[in-house]
């Protein structure tokens, strides 16, 4: 037979029928779609914020996709390969973060009242001042400033070191050991500034007692501070604030002036006492040299030594000596820059009148807001982190920052100084080269503690200590007229350090 294959139907088509698409009604799904369509719609915030294809491989891979489903499935290689294609399918769209509390968010009142707690001892000097009466010194200068310049400036190079030891123990979450530390330094710190003290002669007798008052009050005001009792303090050295407000008004006798210095010394002490882990520090010393004094009478030519315990072995461990020394740099050369700010012309010869006190005054208690703007700009750079879209973009932003911070600051600093000078008896006025020294010193001070903030002290303290060696140079060399050349040594100290913060802190990585 060769008749056609197909059946002829009466009154119809030859044709096989051709499959028509269904019609789908409110209940039927339809076709199936594209799964990879599919999946670029399930995965859709996460492979729009991707930076690079592995992110999206990382989440296939991390929600259970094998090679070996991805092909069957999606029909490409690998979840590489799938995360490429996927990443070429959906545009970049980047979703603003939540919101989340400021990290860096300090209050104002805190900072300031840290500030008056800093400037506040300086009263100190206006109850002594009777006491301290004698002829100037060979340099010129009041009697026993000396004594009392040589104690301060060792205990602000020591206690500066120590705070940084101590507060690496409370970042470590280790109050124990913060205190051990503080029980150890402050006693030692204090014992160097006396010895400082008791080194340079020709002072009057009451000058030494008032350096040892000093470098005590200076080792229990860096225990209450570190440990963040600052209202404490403050309440401390009530009685002599009190009394020295007195006795610019009225001639308050010398037992009483020296009265309310003990009592305020005693009281700060006292205090800080309190806060430390004495009886614990007493036994651990006590089972230190116990154990030491085991060791040496030990019997037998082998001593077995205990092998460290696990919980020994991964603890958390301290600073190194080699990491504090560059803080107490640091405050060695802020503090012989504000020293020559207050005393420079008088110790290149000029007249005991051209002592600039407000100046040292004003940049003492600038630090308050000095920190309150330290944490601002921390707090602006973590914005700019979230809003920037390219390395430049918040570079720029950072430059913002910087520049509002300090100006903030400046303006502060420039307040404070015409506000001491125009209520400081006898001070001279604040010329304009006094206030541009005055500017370009709390620059130095506030770029330094800001590069100090983001771990980044050494360079801070090399340009810190080279301006303060400059200057002293110049002063026992005689080279130049003393206001120009501190003008001068502020002005490069500045611009380094402003270009040290523009290179280290434009960078992204170093707000992390």
């Amino acid at each position: 037979m060769s008749g056609s294959l197909w059946l002829r139907v009466p009154g119809g088509d030859t044709l096989p029928a051709i499959p028509r698409p269904r019609r789908t009604g409110p209940g039927d799904p339809g076709p199936a779609g594209d799964p990879m369509d599919q999946l670029a719609e399930r995965l859709d915030g996460l492979i729009a914020a991707a930076v690079h294809p592995d992110e999206i491989a990382a989440v296939l891979e991390s929600d259970g996709m094998t090679d070996e489903h991805i092909r069957l499935a999606y029909g490409r290689h690998d979840s590489f390969g799938l995360a490429e294609e996927l990443y070429a399918r959906v545009p970049r769209a980047f979703p603003e973060p939540e919101h989340v509390p400021d990290p860096w968010k300090v209050s104002l009142t805190a900072c300031l009242l840290r500030g008056v707690v800093f400037a506040l001892p300086g009263l100190a000097y206006v109850l002594g001042a009777p006491l301290l009466e004698g002829p100037k010194d060979r340099l010129g200068l009041p009697a026993g400033t000396l004594p009392l310049l040589a104690g301060a400036l060792i205990g602000w190079v020591w206690d500066q070191t120590l705070s940084h030891r101590a507060y690496t123990w409370l970042g470590l979450g280790d109050r124990a050991a913060a205190g051990r530390t503080l029980l150890v330094g402050a006693p030692v710190g204090a014992l160097l500034g006396i010895a400082a003290a008791l080194t340079v002669p020709g002072g009057p007798p009451f000058s030494y007692a008032f350096a040892a008052g000093q470098a005590l009050y200076v080792g229990a005001a860096t225990v209450l501070l570190v440990l963040g009792r600052e209202r404490v303090l403050l309440a401390a050295l009530g009685p002599m604030a009190a009394g020295a407000l007195f006795a610019l008004f009225t001639d308050l006798p010398v037992r009483v002036r020296v009265g309310l210095l003990v009592a305020s010394l005693l009281a700060a002490c006292t205090l800080a006492v309190r806060e430390l882990p004495v009886a614990e520090g007493v036994r651990a010393g006590v089972r230190r040299i116990r154990d030491r004094a085991g060791h040496r009478h030990g019997e037998g030519p082998v001593r077995w030594r205990m092998l460290r315990g696990a919980e020994e072995e991964y603890g958390p461990r301290g600073p190194r000596i080699g990491d504090s020394v560059p803080y107490g740099m640091f405050g060695l050369g802020t503090g012989l820059l504000v020293l020559y700010a207050a005393l420079g012309e008088v110790l290149a010869g000029g007249p005991t009148e051209a002592v600039a006190a407000p100046s040292a005054v004003a940049l003492t208690l600038s630090m308050g807001p000095a920190e309150w703007l330290l944490h601002r700009f921390r707090s602006g750079s973590l914005a700019g982190l979230r809003a920037a879209r390219s390395p430049r973009q918040f570079w720029l932003r950072m430059l913002g920052t910087l520049g509002r911070c300090l100006a903030a600051y400046l303006a502060v600093l420039l307040a404070l100084g015409l506000a001491g000078t125009l209520l400081w008896p006898g001070a001279p006025g604040l010329t304009g080269v006094r206030a541009a020294t005055l500017l370009l010193l709390g620059a130095v001070m506030w770029t330094g503690l800001l590069l100090q903030s983001f771990g980044a002290v050494r360079p801070a303290a090399v340009v810190c200590a080279s301006a303060a060696l400059a200057q002293s140079l110049a002063l026992l060399l005689g080279l130049g007229q003393p206001r120009l050349v501190q003008l001068v040594v502020a002005g490069a100290a500045a611009t380094l350090l402003g270009a040290l913060v523009c290179l280290l802190l434009g960078r992204a990585t170093a707000h992390r």
